[in-house]
């Protein structure tokens, strides 16, 4: 290898990649962010601990009435729900040819663009938009987005976490990550676009809720194992100063 070629290598960063290129397995990522919890497992909405096999501790004034067996465990959240990025899809909208269940049925939506489209697989997978979340809570959380409620009632006891209509309210903790999330998809995959409000709503969030060293944290252990950045949490913290 001449010098030329090794000084432009030398100079390219570790994480060049934007988005994630490394992982296709939804279940492997879910496996590989139990290790990047381990030292500081809790939940995004309500701050709930839970074990290295994932039962939740549930945190002191928490309830919920349905989705009861949910409320045991965590469940890995697609912050920006896979639906959302899904649509862009053929797959998910229209089905494929090669989209047919044992009894000859056609099928659609994320079951098919999970078979059949390498790029969604990536997203789905995509660590640095999964999050730990009671199972109970993911469940309600659906695939609504995001927005500010007139309700002032939590559907969860002590855990801020409101649902109303088609939106969720989470809980002021969790608005800055969500942010962060939001952002880097609408940076990192082009499939993926946010409506103008949800764009404003986010951009809103990340300014009033900054980083803090856990997710710092939490977004070099994600880059160290799928090889590419969360850009903009990147650059949060090294705003910050906790990079």
């Amino acid at each position: 290898m001449n010098r030329f070629l090794i000084s432009i290598i030398a100079v390219i960063p570790l994480f060049a990649v934007a988005s994630n290129t490394t992982n296709q397995s939804f279940n492997l990522a879910k496996k590989q962010l139990l290790s990047v919890y381990q030292d500081h497992r809790e939940t995004l909405y309500c701050g709930a601990a839970f074990d290295a096999k994932g039962q939740v501790i549930s945190p002191p004034g928490f309830t919920t009435k349905t989705h009861l067996a949910r409320a045991k465990k965590i469940e890995w959240e697609h912050v920006v729900p896979a639906e959302n990025f899904g649509k862009a899809f053929t797959e998910w909208r229209d089905g494929h040819g090669q989209c047919v269940d044992s009894k000859g049925k056609s099928f659609k939506g994320r079951k098919c663009a999970e078979k059949m489209n390498i790029e969604y697989r990536y997203m789905q997978a995509d660590m640095h938009n999964l999050f730990p979340a009671i199972g109970a809570v993911n469940a309600l959380r659906s695939n609504y987005n995001f927005a500010l409620l007139p309700s002032a009632k939590s559907d969860f006891g002590a855990c801020d976490m409101r649902i109303e209509g088609s939106k969720a309210q989470p809980p002021e903790a969790a608005r800055g990550r969500i942010a962060r999330s939001y952002l880097y998809m609408n940076q990192s995959y082009p499939k993926y676009s946010m409506s103008k409000s949800q764009r404003q709503l986010m951009s809103a969030w990340d300014k009033q809720y900054p980083v803090n060293v856990q997710e710092c944290q939490r977004a070099k252990k994600i880059a160290a194992i799928q090889l590419n950045d969360n850009e903009i949490v990147k650059s949060r913290c090294q705003q910050a100063n906790i990079w």
